[in-house]
């Protein structure tokens, strides 16, 4: 499992130009399984977002972990695009939807995320909060 994790003064997503989700200040996460993912990594992935300490504290050190500011997850299956090998990506290794949408929905539900629509083609929105863009993997 994959996580892209940026944070964010506010974020957005749409799909067919209706608003499905939005946050104010916290993350926005994008969300890539693969097929040796389970339960046990979206719990862990999950577990891990919300332990992140990326928020400034007082003295303006990254030091804090979420608390109250909110999260917008997004399906994002294009996180495991392979282009090793000529300039078209290949996504053999990310899950099909059947195992990829209920462990997404299981992140999301671990998280308390607000989400887009898992499959669709969403267009997000977001502003970032300074330079804060991670890679997580389980």
């Amino acid at each position: 499992m994959r996580a892209l994790v940026q944070r964010v003064g506010r974020a957005g997503v749409r799909v067919q130009g209706e608003l499905l989700a939005e946050i104010g200040p916290g993350l926005l996460v994008l969300l890539g399984v693969t097929h040796e993912d389970d339960e046990a990594a979206a719990e862990r992935l999950a577990a891990k977002v919300l332990a992140l300490r990326v928020f400034p504290d007082a003295a303006g050190q990254m030091n804090e972990a979420l608390g109250s500011r909110e999260i917008l997850c997004v399906s994002q299956f294009t996180l495991y695009g392979d282009t090793r090998r000529g300039n078209r990506p290949s996504f053999t290794a990310a899950a099909r939807p059947e195992l990829a949408e209920p462990l997404y929905e299981l992140f999301c539900e671990r998280c308390g995320a607000k989400r887009g629509a898992f499959g669709a083609h969403m267009a997000v929105e977001l502003v970032n909060d300074g330079p804060v863009t991670l890679l997580l993997e389980t």
